[in-house]
């Protein structure tokens, strides 16, 4: 069966059963800043389970694209997906002494007479009730469940204990307590507020691994047992007294459709269900690699691409900010790993016909499909552009030290490139970031002297005074002296900002500066913070100071009596001579407690300016 033909299978049965389908949600919520997407199947139908009316009715079913991006990091292994359908059938105000057995005999005909599942395979959870709140013990789903079992000849077994015997003794149905089988918005029946409704659900798992661990059970988590599906069941309501049975309960049963159809298949895989196949066969042809020994890699273009092929259907385009950048994020990781499949130029848009093409219950993604392909194409390219630049620098890097967070966000900022990216590239070479909270220490401090810059008056271009960005304004004359010892006496300062994070200074120069040049460069900063050099300030007249050469930018922004700051060592020695207004360190060695001076990034910043973002580290 083609993803399609599964997905018109369940609307179809559940539709011949007397459910109407409707038409999905758009994966970015209408009317609710709280979340950036969609999360489930349920999550647009609560007004309705909350009481409003339907305009199609009372019996609903439908399958609804879904993203949680809080699994994007699990994305590689068996199961995780950022992107995934839930198929949904929903009952308002149904029948309380028949909704539980219909609803689940209606899921597991499909499942098992439809999609093949066996039931032998089966495991599934019951409410052991709360007697202190007045809720009782589940004991109508126990008996359906019963039934069920004994219809295919298969014994079935309660085990009330299965924190303690997992499934040691034979358990098919697993009894569980509030913190497992209850839903409500608030969680617990016990923090449910008066007038909340909520109720018991009885969930479906698959075992993948009958004869595994004797211990593994329904809720602990592991390979073993995978949930395929839960039947909540909304039947009570909190009110002063306690809790009450409504007259006319809710169903909302929710499951999603790739797991199910590895359930069926026996896969434990979800990777290679039909929603797969037709993608990974195009990513091997066109790779030359197979899925066996590569299936990190592969997940994360298969994942990333599909999510991303919704999102941008749905109108979200990449940006750094909010839904935005996690289309950005998603666009970027895929591209980055098909680097490691021997892909070297853009791919993502043609894998993305393939899902497109086995989307057609999906109107929206078929209308959008021109927008989607082109913003995909556009995204990727600009970003293997920037990857190349940032990958190459963050390597070379590599061979002279560590990547702490700092330098990574250093990283991020010059080059736009992404923390997870760098523990990815650092991960493939056996390493990992030194310090990573140094990245979110770096970034608050960007974000801090950034406004403080916005309102800075000339100051050498500090985005703030503290001690790190001292030390890197001193930097920032030794780096202009080693620029006018290697290119020449035409070099002056055009423009600078240093925070704490980074150095960022301009220079006149007429042309691209080499490889060759910046080593030179580089090997005069250090070699000036080896020395020691003492950091000494004078005074002279602006005239005076002129006529005797002394380097300066704006003399116009400064008084007619200058300061002079000069760093010369113990043989005499003199490393930098420069006007300027302060403040720096008080010798040269001290810039050698934050490292060695390197050079992150060269570039042209206007006609004849040169950029040059640098760090010691």
């Amino acid at each position: 069966m083609t993803p399609d033909e599964i997905r018109k299978s369940f609307l179809d049965e559940m539709t011949r059963q007397g459910s109407v389908a409707i038409p999905s949600a758009s994966v970015v919520p209408e009317n609710d800043p709280s979340t950036l997407f969609v999360g489930s199947g349920m999550q647009p139908m609560v007004p309705y389970l909350l009481g409003l009316d339907h305009p199609m009715g009372k019996d609903l079913v439908n399958v609804q694209p879904c993203i949680r991006t809080g699994d994007i990091e699990e994305v590689g292994d068996l199961t995780h997906l950022t992107f995934f359908e839930m198929i949904g059938r929903w009952e308002l105000g149904a029948d309380p002494e028949i909704y539980k057995a219909e609803q689940i005999r209606r899921i597991m005909d499909w499942q098992v007479n439809v999609l093949g599942l066996d039931p032998k395979r089966l495991s599934v959870t019951i409410h052991c009730g709360n007697p202190e709140l007045g809720i009782d013990y589940d004991n109508a789903s126990l008996k359906v469940w019963q039934e069920f079992f004994a219809s295919h000849g298969i014994d079935a077994p309660v085990e009330e204990e299965p924190f303690k015997y997992g499934a040691s003794r034979g358990g098919r149905i697993f009894v569980y307590d509030d913190s497992e089988n209850w839903w409500s918005r608030a969680g617990v029946p016990s923090k449910m507020p008066v007038s909340e409704p909520g109720g018991p659900d009885s969930e479906m798992f698959f075992d993948h691994d009958p004869d595994g661990d004797p211990m593994a059970h329904p809720a602990d988590g592991g390979a073993r047992f995978v949930e395929i599906g839960n039947n909540v069941f909304m039947s009570h309501k909190r009110t002063e007294d306690g809790f009450v049975l409504f007259d006319r309960p809710n169903i909302d049963y929710g499951g999603g459709l790739e797991r199910i159809l590895s359930a069926a298949t026996g896969e434990v895989d979800v990777y290679k269900s039909p929603f797969f196949i037709g993608p990974m066969q195009y990513l091997e042809e066109q790779s030359g690699k197979s899925y066996e020994g590569n299936e990190k890699a592969f997940r994360i273009i298969l994942d990333h691409t599909r999510a991303t092929v919704f999102l941008l259907a749905s109108g979200v385009y990449p940006s750094n900010k909010d839904a935005g950048y996690v289309v950005r994020r998603l666009i970027r990781r895929a591209a980055r790993v098909g680097k490691t499949l021997g892909f070297e130029g853009a791919f993502l848009s043609n894998l993305a016909q393939v899902f497109v093409q086995e989307s057609e219950t999906y109107t929206f993604v078929q209308d959008a499909r021109e927008q989607v392909l082109n913003a995909l194409e556009q995204e990727e390219t600009l970003f293997l552009k920037t990857l190349r630049n940032g990958e190459r620098e963050i390597r070379r890097f590599m061979k002279t030290g560590d990547v702490t967070g700092r330098i990574a966000f250093q990283f991020y900022e010059t080059y736009g490139f992404p923390l997870e990216l760098t523990k990815e590239l650092l991960e493939e070479e056996g390493m990992s970031i030194l310090e990573p909270e140094g990245f979110d220490i770096a970034s608050k401090e960007h974000s801090v002297a950034s406004k403080s810059a916005s309102t800075a008056k000339f100051s050498g271009g500090l985005g703030d005074k503290s001690e790190t960005t001292v030390s890197f304004h001193t930097a920032t004359h030794l780096l202009l002296a080693g620029l006018r010892e290697v290119l020449g006496d035409h070099v002056h300062q055009r423009g600078s900002n240093i925070t704490p994070e980074r150095i960022r200074f301009d220079v006149s120069h007429p042309q691209k500066i080499t490889a060759d040049e910046l080593s030179e460069v580089v090997e005069f900063v250090n070699k000036a913070i080896a020395a020691g050099a003492e950091v000494k300030s004078y005074e002279m007249d602006k005239t005076e100071a002129r006529e005797a050469g002394i380097e300066g930018s704006f003399w116009d922004k400064y008084p007619e009596r200058v300061t002079i700051y000069e760093m010369k060592d113990a043989d005499g020695t003199v490393y930098s001579r420069e006007l300027c207004g302060g403040p720096h360190v008080e010798n040269t060695g001290n810039l050698s407690h934050y490292g060695t001076f390197k050079v992150l990034k060269e570039e042209s910043s206007s006609s004849g300016v040169r950029r040059i973002k640098a760090v010691i580290a």
